[in-house]
């Protein structure tokens, strides 16, 4: 218990300790040069993907999408216009997700007939997020976004997946629905059967994520995989798999109505999709050899302080 607490006191801190240095640059190279002479029009492209090429590396390492951190650290650091960042976070968001999809799908790991009655709810809900998030005001958004982001945290910090939850008997819905199959874990040589639980609640926290997703371009990871092993009771394998195929659908719902009211800027989008990408790359290489754990403190550190910066920047703090 102790050595937890000093995990986390050591991510906060690092987390902090990462905004505070960076953040003085960002605010100095708000649009000029240390001459006083306009900043190229490259240069915050190429800014954006170095970051988020790092940005890439710890969210592999942290466990967590790139959306999540996306959102709250570029509005926060950037001099972007916060619908323009949530435009291009549903597509950082999903660039993962469709690529990483097939190979699930392949593998067994993602589960069409738990994805599809979920994709429905969440993605028709992303669309009314969308349109809700585009129609508030900008401070508006802004508060609830640093309280979601502060939620989000607390969740990562608190939350512990279970690998094979124990379910006895499947609900009626679910069993209606035929949510359940046979899964392969290599580690253990094992057939696992599972089927789910308590699927009524899952559908109705399923409209909560989604509406999410479409208001604040997050995606959805932080909060599918424990709805899908904690509540419902669906092997944690198979919650992560089927959490990543979702977003593919969640988020292309959503991203089409930031998309058609011209807030997806390509020279955004582009560096910030590329980075997250090529960084994703490297910190698959780096897990192996590091203690994922101190890293996921690390980004609940950022995430809290992120989130607490978007709220007080709500109330024009």
């Amino acid at each position: 218990m102790l050595e937890r607490k000093k995990e986390v006191l050591f991510g906060v801190l690092l987390g902090l300790a990462f905004i505070v240095i960076t953040e003085p640059l960002f605010a100095q190279a708000g649009g000029m040069d240390a001459n006083g002479g306009e900043i190229p029009w490259w240069f915050w492209p190429l800014v954006l993907f170095f970051f988020c090429f790092v940005l890439g590396i710890f969210a592999v390492l942290a466990g967590v999408g790139g959306g999540v951190l996306y959102v709250p650290l570029v509005s926060g650091l950037f001099p972007f216009h916060l619908d323009f960042v949530r435009g291009a976070g549903l597509l950082v968001a999903l660039s993962g997700a469709l690529a990483a999809g097939p190979g699930l799908l392949r593998r067994n790991l993602a589960n069409l007939r738990l994805a599809l009655p979920l994709a429905v709810i969440a993605s028709t809900c992303s669309i009314v997020g969308a349109f809700v998030g585009l129609a508030l005001p900008t401070n508006i958004v802004q508060i609830l976004l640093g309280a979601t982001i502060i939620f989000i945290a607390g969740l990562l910090l608190f939350s512990k997946n279970v690998e094979r939850p124990e379910v006895p008997e499947q609900d009626a819905l679910g069993k209606a629905l035929g949510m359940s199959g046979i899964c392969f874990e290599e580690s253990t040589q094992e057939i696992i059967d599972w089927k789910t639980r308590r699927t009524l609640p899952g559908f109705l926290l399923f409209v909560v994520i989604g509406l999410v997703a479409g208001m604040f371009g997050l995606g959805a990871g932080w909060a599918n995989v424990p709805v899908m092993n904690l509540l419902m009771g669906t092997p944690l394998k198979i919650a992560v798999g089927t959490s990543k195929f979702l977003l593919s659908i969640t988020d292309t719902s959503a991203a089409w109505i930031y998309m058609n009211k011209g807030c997806v800027i390509p020279l955004m989008a582009i560096p910030s999709i590329v980075g997250l990408m090529l960084g994703s790359f490297v910190g698959v290489r780096i897990l192996a050899k590091v203690k994922p754990k101190a890293i996921r403190y690390i980004v609940i550190g950022v995430l809290i302080f992120a989130g607490v910066r978007a709220f007080l920047k709500g109330f024009g703090i």
